[in-house]
């Protein structure tokens, strides 16, 4: 089942937050409702987040009482304005409701059947993602060789997507391809999502797994115990550098160091080719209770002194590739990145 969709004039998701304890889904009625969805972490992980803001940009206008084309440009745009603040790192939240936005400028002069028109852009949008992953998986699941063992860090499964996943839909389609294969999930503080979501997305395959702690990274790779490090990102520059989950950029150095190929795997609309490097990638701070907190309960003083970054940026010198919908990149990544997108756009 897509853990993104539309039914019944509402966005369906799934509360992320309550895995893997319990599946449940919420049902977004309000722009409010999926802002506060997407800050809390019930919908992450960057295609999902887009897709759902797709959704809410179609939501919106379709309940818009606008008597004009005026009107319901500035609903649309109001709605575009609360979901923008939510999250600063992931591009494809950007990319989305910027697609979204100028779907509706470009159908103005039919604004009365425009929220439907947005509603079939964002379903579309939606189908697409399926498809790109698809074909992420195909290309990346031709790097991992029979019985190899593979790291990962956070979950980049279907969850985090609108269905099959990132970094893990090559590692699912391997071993449904019959590949002896084993993941090593860390388990990612501060808020444990190789733990509570990828482990869950793994066992839900049938992908022989074992998660660790964040800390046992380095000694399975000093014993030879990796073959390499396959992760989701959320922003990448022009030039390769990689914004990803906090603790990614550890792992990218400890696999140069141990001579591991490390693999980013992003669809083209999480490459910002208006970014030159990652210097210029927003990272987002978030709340310290996140830190201070394991699943509700106060693991250190109430008042502790927290820094409590979302995300880091790996320098795409540690990069051995970057598997896109359209093949794998490698250096020099704008280059790279530059065919890639024209391959696009003749497929268009």
């Amino acid at each position: 089942m897509r853990t993104v969709y539309w039914e019944d004039e509402s966005i369906m998701l799934v509360d992320q937050t309550a895995l893997p304890g319990r599946y449940e889904q919420i049902k977004v009625t309000t722009i409010e409702r999926l802002a506060r969805a997407i800050y809390l972490l019930e919908v992450r992980g960057a295609p999902a987040i887009g897709v759902s803001a797709a959704f809410g940009v179609a939501m919106a206008a379709r309940q818009s009482k606008a008597k004009d084309a005026a009107g319901l440009m500035a609903d649309i745009q109001t709605a575009h304005d609360v979901l923008a603040k939510t999250r600063p790192t992931a591009v494809n939240l950007f990319w989305a409701l910027n697609r979204m936005m100028k779907f509706a400028q470009a159908h103005l002069a039919d604004w009365q059947n425009l929220p439907q028109l947005l509603l079939d852009e964002a379903q579309r949008m939606a189908d697409e993602d399926v498809s790109i992953n698809k074909r992420m998986a195909q290309y990346g699941a031709e790097l991992i060789p029979d019985g190899a063992v593979i790291l990962t860090h956070c979950n980049c499964g279907p969850l985090c997507t609108v269905d099959i996943g990132t970094a893990m839909g090559p590692v699912i389609l391997a071993h449904q391809q019959g590949k002896k294969i084993h993941v090593y999930t860390d388990e990612t503080r501060p808020l444990l999502q190789g733990a509570r979501l990828n482990a869950w997305e793994l066992a839900n395959a049938g992908v022989p797994y074992t998660l660790i702690t964040d800390n046992h990274a380095a000694w399975m790779m000093q014993t030879h115990h990796i073959d390499m490090v396959m992760i989701g990102v959320d922003r990448v520059a022009a030039n390769g550098d990689t914004a990803a989950k906090i603790g990614v950029y550890g792992l990218a150095v400890l696999a140069k160091y141990h001579g591991i190929p490390f693999y980013a795997v992003s669809p083209l609309s999480t490459i910002d080719m208006t970014l030159k490097s990652g210097k210029e990638i927003p990272i987002e701070a978030r709340d310290p209770d996140e830190v201070r907190k394991v699943m509700g309960n106060y693991i250190t003083m109430p008042d502790a002194n927290v820094e409590n970054y979302a995300f880091d940026v790996t320098p795409n010198e540690l990069i051995a590739g970057v598997v896109t919908e359209f093949g794998i990149c490698q250096p020099p990544y704008e280059a790279s990145f530059k065919q890639m997108f024209a391959l696009q756009e003749q497929q268009a």
